[in-house]
């Protein structure tokens, strides 16, 4: 049986986990930063799965169908995700780099479809095939192995962790300073790396250090503009979710057991969906 969010917040293997996890998806990033841009804001994350999800149930209807844009600037707006213009630039930027490619053969169509690149798919599965390794993680499955043995459970999957992530309204208005962090460029991969540098053994402690000392080296590290991570920080710090342990820029990072619980449920949140919708796509029946 799938996971509850609430099974994976109380699980006794959740940090460790989902610090793994984190230190995998900045590895992820490391490798494939334009692929990654995709999921760099809470809004982008939300409409590439969106696309994703139409794209991999048009092919099951219709090889080779791809998705029309309107398409997907119709289902962006109807689930309230960005305005038309936004989606509409952001489809445009795909294009461009060539993370989204007309389907082949459509020339001469006066509505083209598209369809995701190979290097997209292939980070999704990776992607996925990480988030399963977490959930292994807690009860010893073997979900990431099925995985990799049935590597077109992807098409399958993939939707209903779209529908389930669109649906929840945990995903789509997390908690205060999780929400001030992913809805600003690369906000999940700074939260990423914040939790991979806490110290470990930290329950209890109202303050958990960090090994971050500064921010412009935050920032040049995860290719950020130093200026809005400052001022996110400051966001942040006046919220009482982090801080310096000494004078700022000389001194260890600090981030409250607060922020490092909303990180946690958020996760949960995330896992308990995909946990969900791997079980009804890989189970018989």
């Amino acid at each position: 049986m799938a996971m509850t969010a609430a099974e994976i917040l109380a699980h006794p293997m959740l940090e460790p986990c989902v610090r793994g996890q984190a230190q995998s998806l900045l590895q992820i990033q490391e490798a494939s930063p334009r692929i990654a841009s995709l999921f760099a804001t809470q809004q982008r994350w939300l409409m590439s799965h969106a696309a994703l999800a139409r794209f991999f149930r048009n092919e099951a209807k219709d090889a080779g169908s791809g998705v029309l844009a309107e398409r997907f600037l119709e289902l962006v707006t109807r689930h309230g995700l960005a305005s038309r213009n936004t989606a509409s630039a952001f489809l445009k930027e795909l294009l461009k780099y060539e993370m989204v490619r007309f389907v082949a053969g459509s020339e001469g169509r006066r509505h083209r479809p598209i369809e995701p690149a190979p290097a997209v798919l292939m980070s999704l599965f990776h992607w996925l095939a990480l988030h399963l390794a977490t959930l292994d993680g807690f009860d010893g499955g073997a979900r990431a192995a099925g995985l990799h043995a049935r590597p077109a459970l992807l098409g399958a999957i993939q939707p209903l962790i779209a529908d389930g992530l669109i649906g929840s309204g945990d995903v789509r208005k997390p908690e205060r300073t999780f929400s001030l962090f992913t809805w600003v460029d690369e906000g999940g991969i700074v939260m990423d790396r914040l939790i991979v540098g806490c110290q470990p053994g930290a329950d209890g402690l109202a303050r958990i250090s960090t090994d971050v000392t500064s921010i412009s080296g935050l920032a040049q590290r995860l290719n950020l503009s130093r200026t809005q991570l400052g001022r996110k920080f400051a966001e942040a710090a006046a919220m009482g979710s982090l801080g310096w342990s000494g004078p700022p820029g000389k001194s260890p990072l600090w981030v409250s057991a607060d922020f490092r619980r909303e990180y946690h449920a958020a996760q949960a949140v995330k896992l308990a969906i995909i946990d969900a919708a791997f079980e009804a796509s890989a189970v018989p029946g």
